[in-house]
């Protein structure tokens, strides 16, 4: 698992997109409550940020290993910082943090890989992810800022040549650079790539004068997908990392990196990947350990559903966003604060939402198409029973929904998942009410969704639905156990997809102990909301 957010802020993990850089957070925030309110928040940041409980979270769900994305300036200045030029001045912080980390996953039996996610100057036209500022020299610019890199990977090394903990130097993230053709920004038509192995070379060098154990971790240009010139290797302790996000899960998807594999008997890492929906996940997965491949996801937490953990909004925080693009507001000293240190409480796991259905369908999906329960339904006089708490599985046995996935790398297909982007992380589309209470919508003709609840005494069950509508041709199929129970139930015109109406009861056979409810959508274009089933 990917450690984003921590070490280094992107903006789009905090609704700040539009910002991007980490810099030009730290610039907003500045900018409400000063400097040395400003350091006292980012310190705070990197205690609470990820803590032991994070660690043995993981552990429990099942990762191994940990990908850390370095920002360098936790480690040495910039080049512009430096008293005397051409030396380093090495920072405390960065390697107090990776010696606390390294205990925490020693006693969970985690591997640390190092990846250097924002080097000195940065490494791509991509500026968030590096934290590059555009107008100073950029790594591939400058020798000095090259120098640096090399410099503290051989820091790094000398610091954990021993340490058995260490799962590798993952050397460079996302090179996205075009460097015999500019226009390519991205870096994905290179043809060459010469001055990217040349430093692979270098920092390969510095690293194996002091530290001749630990695995070296190559990214290609290109966004760690371009390997143009990077062989024949010339380290026998190498891995091959290529980042897959946005397209299909399918044997054509990774045959490239195969190819490489089996012509220079180098392994492959699938090094980053990730920020998609649940059906993705378990099919990117089951790709990967059928071709024997291993895999880091991308992230343990930010905003948003599509990781393990999410990070809650602050109460106001909407008026901080606002502020930061540049948006009329007033926002006082104080009230940033309020919003800043709500933040801080929030990014702590005991704060965290756990999305269990990631986790699932991360570590079970991929080899089963068993389902389970999303939470206890145990039937009593009237129960109610959420719409948006159907069970964990894959999508055709635990629901079935028209579209699962995005594919937003993937030309002329334009699909998201679930498009109210709340609650869960699968296909099923989900949205909140005015009070906050989930429900699904955009509900299309075969679409379905299935409960596991269990019954103390077998008999007659009284079952109705909450739905909406703003038109009277819905229509509802019951199954209990794959066997139809009730057919064509009307789903009532209540004048809009919000107004939710109970409908009329109907009587449904349910045995004593576990039975499967599906609630088919023959006819959709609608709004659910649960259903209750109460004894007779």
């Amino acid at each position: 698992m990917g450690f984003g957010g921590w070490m280094l802020q992107e903006g789009y993990m905090f609704h700040l997109g539009f910002l991007g850089q980490q810099y030009k957070i730290k610039g907003k925030i500045t900018d409400l409550i000063g400097e040395k309110e400003t350091a006292i928040f980012y310190n705070k940041w990197l205690k609470f940020h990820t803590q032991k409980a994070d660690i043995d979270s993981m552990a429990s769900w099942g990762f191994n290993a940990i990908r850390l994305p370095l920002h360098y300036r936790l480690f040495t200045l910039s080049v512009k910082e430096e008293p005397i030029k051409g030396q380093n001045t090495w920072l405390p912080k960065g390697f107090e943090m990776i010696d606390s980390l390294l205990n925490w996953c020693k006693q969970d039996h985690i591997y640390l890989i190092l990846d250097l996610h924002a080097a000195p100057g940065g490494e791509g036209n991509d500026l968030a992810i590096s934290d590059r500022h555009p107008d100073e020299p950029s790594l591939w610019q400058s020798k000095a800022n090259q120098d640096k890199t090399v410099a503290l990977w051989k820091k790094l090394a000398i610091r954990y040549a021993n340490n058995t903990s260490i799962g590798g130097y993952d050397i460079l993230n996302e090179t996205n650079w075009g460097f015999d053709d500019p226009k390519d920004t991205r870096g994905t038509t290179e043809k060459r790539n010469i001055p990217l192995h040349n430093l692979f070379i270098r920092i390969t060098k510095a690293i194996r004068s002091v530290d001749s154990n630990h695995i070296i971790i190559l990214e290609g240009n290109g966004f760690a997908n371009n390997y143009n010139g990077m062989f024949p290797l010339w380290d026998k302790n190498m891995v091959i990392s290529f980042h897959k996000y946005g397209n299909f899960n399918n044997q054509a998807s990774i045959q490239k990196f195969l190819d490489y594999r089996t012509k220079y008997n180098v392994p492959l890492w699938l090094g980053e990947t990730g920020e998609n929906s649940n059906t993705w996940f378990t099919n990117n997965i089951r790709l990967m350990e059928k071709n024997d491949i291993g895999w880091s996801w991308w992230q343990l937490k930010k905003m948003g559903i599509n990781n393990p953990l999410e990070i809650k909004e602050p109460k106001n925080y909407q008026q901080f966003v606002d502020y930061c693009a540049g948006k009329k507001i007033t926002l006082s000293k104080v009230k940033a604060e309020q919003i800043l240190n709500s933040l801080l409480q929030n990014i702590k796991i005991e704060n965290n939402i756990f999305h269990k259905d990631v986790i699932d369908a991360m570590f079970r999906q991929p080899y089963t198409t068993s389902t389970l329960p999303f939470k206890p339904n145990t039937i009593s006089k009237n129960t109610f029973i959420k719409a948006v708490d159907y069970d964990l599985g894959r999508n055709g046995f635990a629901y079935n929904d028209a579209d699962t996935a995005s594919y937003m790398y993937t030309p002329g297909v334009h699909t998201e998942g679930n498009r109210g982007h709340t609650y869960r992380n699968d296909g099923v589309d989900i949205k909140n009410d005015a009070n906050h209470q989930p429900y699904v919508f955009s509900i299309e003709n075969g679409e379905w969704l299935q409960y596991t609840v269990s019954v103390n005494k077998t008999g007659k069950y009284r079952i109705s639905y909450l739905t909406a509508s703003k038109n009277n041709g819905g229509m509802i199929n019951i199954f209990n156990n794959d066997k139809l129970f009730l057919q064509n139930l009307k789903v009532e015109n209540t004048g809009n997809n919000t107004n939710f109406e109970a409908s009329k009861t109907s009587s449904i056979f349910l045995k004593k102990g576990v039975n499967k409810i599906k609630i088919y959508f023959t006819k959709g274009g609608f709004t659910f909301k649960g259903f209750t089933l109460a004894t007779e």
